[in-house]
């Protein structure tokens, strides 16, 4: 009953917008909050860009949208954000040919077992921590020619179990968890808002909580953590509410950027008397390393 207890103190009229000629790009949309996202843009009017990896999960879903809403400016891209190549190829074709004003990083991934890429690299960390870097920083310098611009980053409430950890990034070490591998990944999406915030200031930056909701990523990841909690989950629209609220509200941007938010509130990044703060140095180094990471993918363009 969570959703239900926070949203009697939101102000309905924060989401009533029409936002007709902005242009959204929401990764992960075929499916779960990213899709309740993209759906609920398109009602207003948005300009949608979905990303996502699986082309025909990926159609189906932008026919929804279209039908749904009536809103025909919905566009589909192709991308698989475990492979930091194909993100910088597609930045960079993206930037010659649209306007961005809000980036929704919603897509992640939460393989329980250590899988590596074709690049060698961890998938979890791949998808959730240096794609989300990639498609971030790629994008910076489409996103400071717009009015207005933002980025929401949606994380997870497990993050608050995790201090951030930047000498194992690839989790190589000791036991692996996927559970808690997803978590320091959403740690470190933590980190790099808030760095980013700072860097950026003429970008909005957020990062949030959708709550626990009922999405196939839950069922197909936490199948155990699904049959206990079923019953008590939120639905896809209520998860993404703070992701549309951030993207779409005035009031959003009446806080500061760099937060971190839960139905529609900023809240604390980690928990009372714990023990998951990190001096100032370690969150400059993961952004060190993944700018190094980030520029060994960059192919270089002839020309």
């Amino acid at each position: 009953g969570g959703y239900e207890s926070a949203s009697k103190h939101f102000n309905p009229a924060d989401v009533e917008v029409d936002v007709a000629g902005r242009s959204f790009l929401v990764t992960g949309a075929n499916s779960g909050i990213g899709k309740a996202t993209a759906k609920e843009i398109a009602r207003r009017g948005g300009t949608v860009h979905l990303v996502c990896r699986n082309k025909e999960r990926a159609e189906v879903a932008k026919e929804e949208i279209v039908t749904e809403t009536g809103n025909q400016n919905i566009f589909l891209h192709i991308v698989d954000l475990s492979n930091p190549k194909e993100i910088w190829k597609f930045a960079e074709k993206f930037q010659n040919e649209h306007k961005l004003n809000v980036l929704i990083n919603n897509a992640g991934c939460m393989v329980n077992n250590r899988e590596l890429t074709e690049d060698g690299l961890e998938k979890n960390f791949a998808t959730n921590t240096l794609g989300t870097y990639i498609m971030t920083t790629a994008l910076v310098p489409l996103l400071e020619k717009a009015a207005d611009a933002r980025v929401i980053t949606v994380s997870s409430g497990g993050m608050l179990v995790q201090k951030l950890n930047t000498s194992d990034l690839q989790s190589g070490n000791g036991t692996f968890d996927g559970t808690m591998v997803y978590a320091q990944n959403k740690r470190q999406q933590v980190v790099m808002t808030e760095q980013w915030a700072k860097a950026h200031r003429n970008i909005h930056f957020s990062v949030m909580h959708p709550g626990w909701a009922d999405t196939p990523a839950v069922r197909s990841s936490m199948p155990d953590f699904y049959e206990r909690m079923k019953n008590s989950l939120r639905t896809e629209a209520q998860g993404a509410d703070t992701v549309l609220w951030l993207a779409v509200s005035a009031e959003a941007t009446k806080l500061p950027s760099g937060l971190f938010f839960q139905d529609r509130q900023p809240v604390p990044t980690h928990l009372p008397l714990a023990y998951t703060h990190s001096p100032p140095e370690d969150e400059e180094k993961l952004m060190e390393v993944l700018e190094e990471f980030s520029q060994k993918f960059k192919s270089v363009s002839p020309g």
